[in-house]
């Protein structure tokens, strides 16, 4: 058996002590795949009195992760810190430059600054790897850039938040608001105390602009994408999806369309019968469109300590058995700009619902404000009259339509007296 491949880990949060408690128990099993053995000889972390559950004492211990990202024992770093600026960036610069393979599960740190570090790796003969860094014990980045190698890909898009997914989940069970959804799912560990990334599409993004590339050979183009949250979804809104024929997912979607590339993360309306609409709780799920064999989808836990932990030690014994890919796919060279399409050219169908004065011509006005810029009703819901001066609730679907004359005829439906309330706009996806 070949000499042992030698690890040092930075962060030993939950993903880390994860993945020293996986390097640990199958240790023997690691050794037999890899043909040689897999040996955690440094750690670093903030804390050293903190009580982990793991025996330390065989290991060096680096009250400074950049130093021990330059210690010339070690082969391979592995960047459990986190954050796109800051410790976690001067670790794996610092092991980029001295020639050492960096594992990382760091989404937001790719989505920044990926494309320079894959250059700088190759540049290096070092291995970039970051299968954990999107969906957690899923293996998409895998399936991308390998799976479907041989395939022209036309799309990517998915659940790539599993809190947002929990909490959209729980409101059409329960029929409860978002504000007392979040509270329960904050109780559960579910979401952070500031939830911003997960419910405002922030963190669907990282690891979109990551699929992104890994899909079309593109540079990663974070700025580039569209992004909205989950806030302002309704019990009422997911009410009327259910009986329009839909459910409301959050999803990330990266889609060839016109020569260009739309990069986007909204709420969706997707049909109940698109299997992504069946995706539950806090899992997540991926589908890549290929030319040759067609849609793939991959689902399963995105985050948590054992999933995101197994993740992290597959591209280590990728780095032990010697496999030695390029981190997007194609040499960083060979990255091309993203020729972006901007959201006002996105093509789609649309869900509007407007909480209105129930008063005579009140219709005849909103269609109006749509017929002005062509755009075409599919369906429109009203029920029932309201108390005087009471808002009832409008929902309308209209065909598939330009975003950018969808958003004039919103502006101009808000301004109309009987609008009490700005109007609701979510985008159906055809999947």
């Amino acid at each position: 058996m070949s000499e042992a491949l030698r690890i040092g880990v930075a962060g030993l949060g939950v993903v880390g002590t994860g993945t020293l408690t996986v390097l640990d128990r199958h240790h023997q099993l690691i050794a037999e795949r890899c043909g040689r053995p897999v040996t955690v000889t440094a750690v670093s972390a903030r804390d050293r009195r903190k009580e982990r559950g793991l025996d330390l004492s065989a290991v060096r211990w680096f009250d400074d992760p950049t130093a021990m990202a330059r210690d010339g024992e070690i082969d391979v770093i592995v960047e459990l810190i986190g954050g796109a600026e800051g410790v976690a960036k001067d670790v794996v610069e610092t092991a980029l430059a001295h020639g050492k393979h960096v594992v990382t599960a760091n989404k937001a740190m790719l989505a920044h600054h990926g494309t320079a570090f894959a250059a700088r790796a190759e540049e290096a003969g070092a291995v970039l790897a970051c299968e954990a860094a999107v969906c957690g014990g899923i293996p998409v980045i895998k399936t991308l850039r390998e799976g479907m190698a041989a395939n022209a890909l036309q799309a990517v898009y998915g659940i790539l938040n599993g809190s947002s997914n929990y909490i959209l989940s729980t409101m059409r069970d329960t029929g409860r608001e978002f504000g007392e959804v979040l509270a329960d799912t904050q109780k559960l560990g579910y979401a952070e105390a500031d939830p911003s990334l997960d419910v405002d599409g922030i963190d669907a993004a990282h690891k979109l602009a990551i699929l992104a590339a890994l899909a079309f050979n593109t540079r990663i183009s974070y700025d580039e994408i569209h992004v909205e949250g989950i806030r302002e979804v309704s019990a009422l809104d997911i009410t009327y999806a259910e009986e329009l024929g839909y459910r409301i997912k959050l999803l990330g979607i990266a889609r060839l369309a016109d020569g260009g590339m739309e990069q986007r993360v909204h709420p969706c309306m997707v049909p109940k019968t698109a299997p992504i609409a069946n995706v539950e709780g806090v899992n997540n799920a991926v589908v890549a469109e290929g030319d040759f064999v067609g849609n793939i989808l991959t689902e399963g836990a995105g985050a948590g300590q054992g999933p995101t932990a197994s993740a992290v030690v597959a591209d280590i014994i990728d780095v032990a058995r010697g496999t030695h890919l390029p981190t997007f796919a194609v040499p960083a060279s060979s990255l091309q700009p993203v020729l972006s399409r901007t959201m006002s050219e996105h093509q789609g169908g649309y869900y509007l619902r407007l909480m209105c004065l129930d008063r005579p011509g009140v219709l005849t006005e909103i269609t109006a404000a749509l017929r002005d810029e062509g755009i075409s009703v599919e369906s429109m819901v009203q029920r029932g009259r309201g108390p005087a001066g009471e808002p009832v609730p409008i929902v309308i679907t209209t065909h598939e339509t330009q975003e950018a004359g969808m958003m004039r005829a919103l502006r101009a439906i808000e301004h109309l007296d009987a609008v009490l309330e700005p109007p609701r706009l979510i985008r159906i996806e055809d999947l």
